[in-house]
């Protein structure tokens, strides 16, 4: 008989491709949610797990009901949450459920500030093209996978992008406390979250704990550059049984190609920048652990394209080159903005970011993006004072962002339609355009923008 799961707040972005994974896998799922957007609504639509209406409905939960998950965007008092505690019936955070359902695989965990979901892309690519069947978890959805959530109940493994916000509402521990990896990577650590994890000190602790919960006779991988790491890094956790750093690799750039140098041999690539390649090495000891070598890691990367959203290629010609990426938080735009930079260190860069996360609207965070810019030719910011009323945060001004990121040429805008009015008025012969946001600056299209470009 099928096991029966309820999922609060089906719509979010897990949330839904949790419940795809779980219809593919042979369970009864239902869902509810107060707002279902796209592409959500037409996923589920088309498997038939979207409500049929709008809303919180407690007479939707009965005994019969085998697991409930709950998601981040329901609330403490929501309905069905209460429904649901008040019949006794088993209540998941996202997180648990997925460790519940790999709990008998190898887990390999993602964890770090940034560059999580290329790595563990990376590691999903290469697992894909040698056919090695995994479970996984990841925060964006990949070419050649149909979902960004899998469970099988043949395969071996799990990979488990591994975030530090909250577990639940009713979980107040980072997601991935509650993973227990066998195979452990970090990528680095930069404050993250402020609204969450108030001190810097505290923010460290997370992934502190996170090393102390590795399995018995499990291995933890980390970015030997990231000083803060390092610290934690070199403690002593008696229960590893190895313990590896990493860094980036040996390679070339010609003709706007980045080739890794392995022997006597070049290794082209299609991504770039020393984060990603960084990012690369990790992905690579992590394959060597569970028995890929150098040479098949080497020939399944090469037909890497990156993640969604990082880095990822909007348009280019043979004088202009537009980048979209997710970078929002200092560290990823200092290193993004870098790693174009590097790539292009013919061209004009051009950087825009929008300020759009609770952390980075927030008076105190924002003099964290001191020089975070400083690579480009020339840096745009933007942000929307309605998003920062909305969120409830004291308001900033124009002025306060161009001293934040100590640049005095910096251009600061606060409507999206001047921000796109500014670029097309621009030349871009010789040029790269790189747009960084968690958002999408309030609705701009980016391939109409490409096309609406002078070039």
């Amino acid at each position: 008989m099928s096991k029966k799961v309820h999922l609060i707040a089906i719509g979010g972005s897990a949330m839904h491709n949790m419940a795809l994974a779980l219809h593919e896998k042979g369970y009864l799922v239902t869902g509810s949610d107060d707002e279902i957007n796209e592409p959500s609504k037409s996923r589920l639509q088309k498997v038939g797990l979207l409500p049929k209406e709008i809303g919180w409905f407690p007479e939707k939960l009965n005994t019969t009901i085998d697991a409930v998950i709950l998601g981040m965007h329901a609330r403490i008092d929501n309905p069905e949450l209460l429904k649901a505690k008040e019949l006794g019936l088993k209540i998941y955070s996202y997180p648990e459920f997925v460790y519940e359902a790999t709990s008998d695989k190898t887990r390999i965990v993602i964890g770090g500030s940034h560059g999580k979901t290329t790595i563990t892309a990376m590691i999903l690519h290469v697992m894909h093209f040698h056919k090695i069947e995994t479970d996984f978890l990841v925060g964006a959805q990949l070419e050649g996978f149909n979902t960004m959530v899998n469970f099988s109940n043949t395969s071996k493994y799990a990979v488990i992008e591994g975030d530090e916000y909250l577990a639940s509402p009713i979980d107040r521990r980072p997601k991935f406390h509650l993973y227990k990896p066998n195979i452990a990577i970090i990528s680095g650590i930069a404050w993250d979250h402020i609204n969450v994890f108030p001190t810097f000190e505290n923010y460290i602790e997370q992934f502190e704990k996170f090393i102390e919960l590795i399995e018995p006779n499990g291995h933890l991988i980390y970015c030997s550059k990231d000083e803060n790491l390092n610290k934690i890094a070199n403690k002593t956790y008696t229960q590893l049984k190895t313990k590896e750093g990493y860094e980036v690799p040996n390679h070339t750039i010609e003709n706007g190609v980045t080739y890794l140098k392995v022997e006597n041999k070049k290794v082209p690539l299609l991504i770039f920048g020393n984060h990603n390649l960084m990012n690369l090495n990790g992905a690579k000891i992590v394959c060597n652990k569970i028995g890929i070598n150098d040479e098949q890691f080497y020939e399944a990367i090469q037909s890497f394209k990156g993640a969604a959203k990082r880095l990822e290629l909007v348009f280019k010609n043979e004088t202009f080159n537009f980048y979209k990426d997710f970078a929002h938080s200092p560290s990823k735009l200092k290193a993004t903005t870098e790693a174009v930079k590097s790539q292009f260190s013919n061209r004009k860069i051009i950087a825009c970011m929008e300020l759009h996360t609770f952390s980075s609207l927030t008076e105190e965070f924002l003099l964290q993006y001191n020089g975070a810019m400083n690579m480009a030719d020339e840096a745009i910011v933007y942000f929307n004072p309605h998003t920062i009323e909305h969120k409830k945060l004291k308001a900033i001004t124009i002025e306060q962002v161009k001293k934040a990121f100590a640049r005095n040429d910096l251009n600061v805008f606060t409507q999206s339609e001047s921000v796109t009015n500014y670029l097309k008025s621009k030349k871009w012969n010789n040029s790269v355009l790189l747009m960084m946001s968690s958002g999408n600056f309030d609705g701009v299209d980016f391939n109409v923008l490409a096309k609406e470009l002078n070039y």
